[in-house]
This record gives structure tokens, C-alpha cells and sequence, in this order.
């Protein structure tokens, strides 16, 4: 009689996925582009490619001191690391606009032990889809950006986690 109450919890399913993600603030990118080209280097001199993390899963996050939200998002960015390091992903925060000093300090009260890049210049954040700061994007092995978070968010969530690790699957 109301054959169409039948396709109700199909459609339910197919929506559940995306959900999930906005409920957690991130979105995937469906089409997968590739990821801008990224060179910088980091307060010892060392240069980073974005090329050198090919086959990797990497996550990317643009940030600045004077960014509350990217403050309050840094240790459970750290945390994150430190479970994800061992299982082969990789994590770069490149800082938009300030000086090697400047970030110096703010590692004082943010230790950190995963890169975090200079780009003092803003050009390569020009390349990059960032909306406001802090943007963090996550590439999938081939280099493509597989999703996007713009704002902060506690990277240590297991939620965050799991999907890093799905990346990782082929």
C-alpha cells in the first residue's frame, strides 16, 4: 500500500556515513584531489617534501601560534602522533606566517615531536584549500587529499584515529 516507506531505512544507511563525519567535523572529499605541491623546512634547517611521504598516509595541518583553536588542538594532535607513529602515518604542522623564534617559544608550552614546517612566506598555504586556520587535511598513500577539517579538533579521538588507519588499507 505505501511502497515507498520500504526505501526509508535504505536511504537512512546511505546517509549515515556522512553523519558521521559532519558530526565529527571533518569532510571527505570525494573526488580525491591531489594534494598541493609542499616544501618547507623545519626550525633545524631540515627540508620536507610532500613527495617524500608518497605510500604513507599523512596528515597535514596549517596552524599559527596566535590561534587559540590551534593551541587548544596541538597536544591531542601529539597524542595522536605518538599512537600513529608506530603504525607507519605520518604527521606535518606547518606554520602559516612566523618566524622560527616565535614557534621556538610555543614549543615550550606545546612540546611537539612530529615536524612542525616554516612557512614564513604563506606561499605554500596559498596552494593549499585552507578555509581559516586551523585546516587539517588528511592524504591518502597516493597523495590525494582524502579529507578536510577546518577548526580544531582532538585528533586523539579514536573516531580520527580509526579513519587514518582505514586509509591505510588497500
Amino acid at each position: 500500500m505505501y511502497p515507498h516507506r520500504a526505501l526509508i531505512p535504505f536511504s537512512l544507511v546511505l546517509l549515515l556515513p556522512a553523519f558521521t563525519w559532519a558530526g565529527h567535523g571533518i569532510t571527505p572529499l570525494p573526488d580525491r584531489p591531489p594534494a598541493p605541491p609542499l616544501e618547507l623546512k623545519d626550525l633545524n634547517d631540515q627540508r620536507y617534501r610532500l613527495s617524500d611521504y608518497h605510500g604513507h598516509v599523512l596528515l597535514v595541518n596549517f596552524w599559527a601560534t596566535w590561534c587559540p583553536p590551534c593551541r587548544k588542538e596541538m597536544p591531542s594532535m601529539q597524542r595522536a602522533w605518538e599512537v600513529l607513529k608506530k603504525e607507519g602515518i605520518q604527521f606535518l604542522a606547518v606554520n602559516v606566517g612566523e618566524d622560527e623564534e616565535r614557534v621556538f617559544s610555543f614549543l615550550g608550552e606545546y612540546p611537539v615531536d612530529f615536524p612542525l614546517l616554516l612557512d614564513q612566506d604563506s606561499r605554500t598555504i596559498e596552494r593549499w584549500p585552507v578555509r581559516g586556520l586551523p585546516t587539517t587535511f588528511i592524504i591518502d598513500p597516493q597523495g590525494r587529499i582524502a579529507y578536510r577539517a577546518i577548526g580544531g579538533r582532538a585528533w586523539d579521538d579514536a573516531f580520527f584515529l580509526d579513519l587514518m588507519r582505514h586509509l591505510k588499507k588497500p
